[in-house]
């Protein structure tokens, strides 16, 4: 897939996924949006990036939002790349993980299960039902190709840790989808793939902790390198799959063998 004088979309753009891979598809030549709800991080990045780069306030919540983004895109260059690297708050009244029934006998209720699968998996199928729509537009390039979505996984949605349910369900149903939205939009020249990444040293570790404590804690976990995975290194497997047209239906693990 060639994005020369095309344009691309990443969703949590401002993030540490996103912000990379912003930089990795600019640098192949696309127009990028950067999606997100940080408004000051994302502003200085299209900055930095250039090139026509454009910041767009986007709640992956809200379906109207993602159609903004996307139309954003459209009207630059045709969209040819949508990556999902978005994540979300918490359920409101939860501090973050929580097992189904605590140490003091608490049940997770079901609305903090349903807030995290909409954060991780359906705002994730609806960025990736208006991208496609939006790619099947486009004229073909090379082998019949449209365009490419790339959802983010987790190896939580092989293997998920206690307190995961609902984000291991999340993140599951991404793998379960790839291959069968890939056969879907087939007819239409548009490819679907999912990056399963392990521990990577993104905002939300840099956030409470300094990289080098992150990287004491996290990094001893990861067989080989035993660090942390680089934001930049999803970036690349990201910018492959994007140029690769015979990767298509299936989730790559970026994790350096790490099983949790």
């Amino acid at each position: 897939m060639d994005l020369t004088n095309a344009s691309a979309i990443v969703t949590g753009g401002a993030g540490g996924f996103g912000s990379a891979t912003v930089r990795k598809l600019a640098a192949q030549g696309a127009r990028v949006v950067i999606a997100d709800v940080s408004d000051e991080r994302g502003q200085a990045l299209a900055k930095e990036v250039g090139g026509g780069c454009v910041y767009v306030r986007t709640d992956v919540m809200d379906e109207a939002s993602i159609a903004q983004a996307i139309a954003t895109a459209v009207d630059m260059a045709p969209l040819r790349a949508a990556v999902v690297v978005h994540g979300g708050p918490p359920a409101p009244g939860t501090a973050g993980p929580a097992r189904v029934v605590n140490r003091e006998g608490v049940r997770l209720p079901l609305s903090a299960f349903v807030h995290t699968v909409n954060v991780y998996l359906n705002s994730a199928f609806a960025v990736t039902s208006h991208a496609a729509e939006a790619m099947a537009k486009n004229a073909p390039l090379a082998s019949n190709q449209r365009g490419v979505v790339i959802n983010t996984a987790s190896i939580a949605g092989y293997e998920g840790q206690p307190g995961q349910a609902a984000y291991s369900a999340a993140k599951g149903g991404i793998i379960g989808m790839t291959l069968t939205i890939a056969r879907d939009l087939a007819p239409l020249g548009i490819r679907a793939v999912a990056i399963a990444p392990g521990t990577f040293l993104t905002l939300a570790y840099s956030a409470r902790m300094t990289d080098e404590e992150a990287q004491a804690k996290w990094g001893p976990m990861v067989p080989n390198p035993r660090r942390m995975g680089d934001p930049d290194e999803y970036a690349m497997l990201a910018a492959h799959i994007v140029e690769n047209d015979f990767m298509n239906g299936t989730t790559v693990r970026l994790d350096g063998a790490q099983r949790f």
